[in-house]
């Protein structure tokens, strides 16, 4: 056999043995050759360990707040349970489509916000305007909001010191724990529709659990009313901070930063227009990198943003032009009802489990990650596309939110900014790429599945 053929075939064997290599061990890869070796196989090139919740077996309290999350006879209709709204099946968002979930006594009753996601939540700080607030020393919100003006986001830096609302629960921040927000609905006419807290107790009263209280409490919580509520609302908190199925941290995502799954280039592409502050820059809100303590990426900020996504013609409140839903100033919650600087603005949800979601934004206009992206897109640059018109043909911009509110809408952070006319920021084929990436943030991804 001539040498020169010996030659060529001695490279190939250099070369396979090399990929072969890489494949098994990118992360001895030196970083210089790190997004070559990230292209090629689809690996993290530096591995880390992820630091998860312990998965432990539900306390006796969880175990009594499962069986209430899941009870519809503690409904005034007797049909919707907390489960209703926030399905397991849908990773504890919206059971589908609907811009808002029917309840009340006759399940007619309509709100006029769609359920935000209950997973992820064991983590969320209490509302604040500005940065961390001092638990023991706390500022009256009204003084928070007159320190200073909002901070422009970039993907990769942080507004930790920056003067914004944050943390909270519910579209609008209003409750601060999990406790709170578990009342919310049991009190809600358009949702379980119970009158007061004796309403839900006297249906506690008649379950199969409720003998289940008297060991943790002694046996006479069942016959304080008071006390019976307010621990069967802890109930429900614990069952959601211990059950892991709330927080998983398993996506392919999660597994691709512990070096355990490979991404497609599809998603290699969409993670890095994710990340890039010039392109996508979805990362300025939805946090993508682990922290410092290990803890996994929550993919939000917990901040408050005015967006101005199109008016839903869908939710029965809109028939009458004058209703406006204002977030943090109204109409739901009330405290912050002057700080008119912060009218529009809604908190940033999670982007774990988006995929499986079947309604976006705070007013369930959208339906697909695709027209939640091409707002992004083109709502700046082709407002025609993204807002309905008047019979003139003027095009309605920001139609959900007041004119004397709209300078607080975010328009300078990527991808917003583009003048009427301009080119997109993202192509379809970038839209492709990091829709594709926000479906590696989905639970239950098998270790080894690509």
């Amino acid at each position: 056999m001539p040498r020169w053929v010996l030659a060529v075939l001695a490279l190939l064997l250099l070369v396979v043995a090399g990929g072969a290599y890489l494949f098994a061990y990118p992360e001895q890869v030196p970083a210089r050759f790190a997004r070559t070796v990230e292209d090629w196989t689809g690996a993290n090139p530096h591995p880390i360990a992820l630091v998860r919740p312990a998965n432990q077996p539900l306390s006796a309290l969880a175990q009594i707040g499962e069986q209430i999350f899941h009870d519809r006879t503690l409904s005034v209709s007797g049909r919707q349970s907390c489960a209703s709204c926030h399905s397991p099946e849908r990773s504890y968002g919206p059971p589908n489509g609907l811009p808002v979930e029917p309840g009340g006594a006759s399940m007619t009753a309509q709100g006029f916000r769609p359920p935000p996601s209950l997973a992820y939540l064991y983590r969320q700080e209490v509302f604040g305007i500005g940065p961390a607030v001092d638990a023991d020393a706390p500022v009256p919100l009204a003084q928070q909001a007159q320190a200073g003006p909002r901070a422009n986001k970039v993907a990769g830096t942080s507004t930790a010191a920056a003067v914004v609302p944050h943390g909270g629960m519910f579209w609008d921040g209003r409750a601060d724990t999990l406790m709170a927000q578990a009342t919310g609905p049991m009190l809600n006419p358009a949702e379980m529709g119970n009158t007061d807290l004796h309403a839900v107790v006297r249906r506690i009263a008649l379950t199969k659990y409720r003998n289940e209280f008297k060991p943790l409490f002694g046996e006479a919580v069942v016959d304080n009313p008071d006390l019976l509520f307010a621990e069967a609302m802890s109930a429900v908190a614990r069952y959601q901070v211990e059950a892991q199925a709330f927080h998983r941290f398993d996506s392919k995502y999660d597994h691709w930063l512990e070096g355990k799954a490979r991404l497609s280039r599809a998603e290699l592409r969409g993670l890095r227009l994710f990340n890039d502050p010039a392109k996508g820059n979805c990362a300025a809100c939805h946090l993508s990198q682990p922290g410092s303590d290990g803890m996994p990426p929550l993919f939000t900020d917990t901040e408050y943003e005015a967006l101005s996504v199109p008016r839903n013609p869908a939710i029965a409140a809109n028939r009458d032009p004058r209703f406006f839903d204002l977030g943090l100033c109204g109409p739901v919650r009330t405290d912050l009802a002057r700080q008119t600087q912060y009218c529009g603005m809604f908190l940033t949800p999670t982007l774990r489990n988006a995929a499986r979601r079947g309604v976006y934004f705070h007013n369930g206009v959208y339906h697909s990650l695709r027209q939640v992206l091409n707002f992004y897109n083109l709502r700046d640059v082709a407002p025609g596309r993204v807002y309905p018109r008047d019979r003139s043909g003027k095009v309605l911009q920001f139609n959900d939110l007041p004119a004397r509110y709209r300078a607080n809408i975010d328009v300078a952070d990527a991808p917003f900014g583009g003048r009427p006319g301009g080119r997109p920021p993202l192509t379809e084929r970038e839209i492709d790429d990091i829709i594709a990436f926000i479906g590696t943030l989905d639970d239950g991804h098998a270790v080894g599945r690509y």
